[in-house]
């Protein structure tokens, strides 16, 4: 495919994803499988734009006085990916391409509208009625910080420390070009790769099939290693999901203890107990919500209950900028009824003097703070101790982890460490 194709293709799936409703990753696989001629580089170029326009939608509609796909794609390669005027044009022009450029259009796209005296949810790329959210925990930083979560992320990392050591796995991840992760002992991040680029296939070396070594972004690694000293305990991973915590929270009890994981869609368990296998554990325990009494014997006895609950996702924007556009207050709502249900069944499970550790992939205080606070005034039982880890630079004054790809090159994580008196 030639540029204006390639162009053409990406307008196409953009229109697809709002006609429909459709996520991103759906509508390009769609497309995909329509567009049989198109190349590996073909399906990079148009995924990688697609991504980067979603990344940046109301920046690119203000700048080019025009919120339509056409619009948005154009601005794109111009001012994210760097085109000139001249190539844009040609590629424009070309028999599959999406049209010739107006004068309107070349007058946008040789200087733009300046984004400085835009609204921080432009300047930030983000829906109105979350700016209030946003500035109650940002403040006048919020355009800042969520202009980071619309930038690519890289791949992070994790050295399966039941298999392998970072040495290792370095050794094994060189074609791709790691680096350490100075915040993580055991994290490596491979860069983002170039705009059009596909992304490094990692899981595709030999060690990954071994078990060397996981994929999982750096923020997510630190929010695990909030568990602290956990050998030898006792430990249940309530909302295990596809098991990404369970694994490093194996790796830091080392097969040692009895480490369970629950999660209340057993379908989301299904790939647990596979990886968990092909990474060396042996401690771990699947408790599928099938069975009524899947968590029978276990209250009272946890030295550890885990609680990734269920959120809106705001913080992992980078990697999901379509979540944001379909993101509703009445979302937002449902996810803290989640979570304060979520918050008092895993409490059951905490014996005296354990502790609990609540963990989101969300900015916003709606589903952090204040679900800690309503939850301790419940619980008088329960009081807040500092989430001690890797990362004690980002604790808020309160005692909580926050961070953000802004401060810690990270997705966006909360971590709230709980104790039972």
């Amino acid at each position: 495919m030639r540029d204006g194709g390639r162009l053409a293709a990406a307008i196409q799936v953009l229109g697809d994803i709002a006609e429909r409703h459709k996520p991103a990753r759906m509508a390009l696989k769609n497309w995909g499988e329509s567009a049989r001629y198109a190349g590996a580089r073909d399906r990079a170029f148009v995924s990688g734009l697609v991504l980067d326009v979603l990344r940046r939608r109301r920046s690119l509609a203000w700048r080019m006085g025009d919120d339509g796909d056409r619009a948005a794609a154009l601005g794109a390669v111009r001012f994210l990916w760097g085109w000139d005027l001249d190539r844009l044009a040609a590629a424009a022009e070309e028999p599959h391409g999406p049209g010739a450029l107006t004068d309107d259009d070349r007058a946008r796209l040789t200087t733009g509208a300046a984004l400085q005296g835009a609204p921080a949810a432009v300047r930030g790329d983000y829906p109105d009625w979350l700016d209030e959210p946003l500035a109650r925990v940002f403040g006048n930083d919020r355009a800042a910080e969520a202009g980071a979560l619309a930038a690519r992320a890289p791949m992070d990392l994790r050295v399966n420390t039941l298999k392998a050591d970072t040495t290792r796995a370095m050794k094994a991840l060189a074609p791709f070009d790691p680096a350490p992760c100075d915040l993580m002992p055991g994290a490596i991040r491979i860069a983002a790769p170039a705009a059009s680029e596909r992304a490094a296939p990692a899981e595709a070396a030999p060690e990954f099939e071994k078990g060397w070594f996981e994929v999982q972004d750096l923020g997510s690694q630190i929010a695990a290693a909030c568990a602290g000293e956990i050998a030898g305990r006792q430990v249940l991973d309530y909302c295990a999901g596809g098991g990404g915590k369970t694994l490093a929270l194996a790796a830091a009890m080392n097969n040692k203890g009895q480490l369970y994981a629950y999660d209340s869609d057993a379908r989301r368990l299904t790939d647990t107990l596979r990886r968990s296998q092909r990474a060396g554990v042996r401690n771990l325990q699947v408790r599928s919500p099938i069975h009524a009494d899947a968590l029978a014997g276990l209250e009272g006895r946890m030295d550890l209950v885990f609680v990734d609950a269920p959120c809106t996702g705001t913080g992992t924007w980078r990697r999901h900028p379509d979540a944001k556009w379909r993101l509703t207050p009445q979302q937002l709502a449902r996810r803290v009824e989640e979570q304060e249900t979520v918050l008092a069944a895993a409490a059951a499970f905490v014996k005296l003097g354990g502790r609990l550790v609540y963990v989101t992939c969300s900015l916003l205080a709606e589903e952090n703070e204040d679900r800690i606070a309503a939850f301790l005034a419940r619980a008088a039982d329960f009081h807040v101790v500092p989430a001690a880890g890797p990362a004690d630079a980002f604790l808020t004054s309160q005692g909580f982890l926050r961070l953000t790809p802004l401060t810690a090159g990270t997705d966006g994580f909360f971590v709230a460490v709980l104790q039972r008196a």
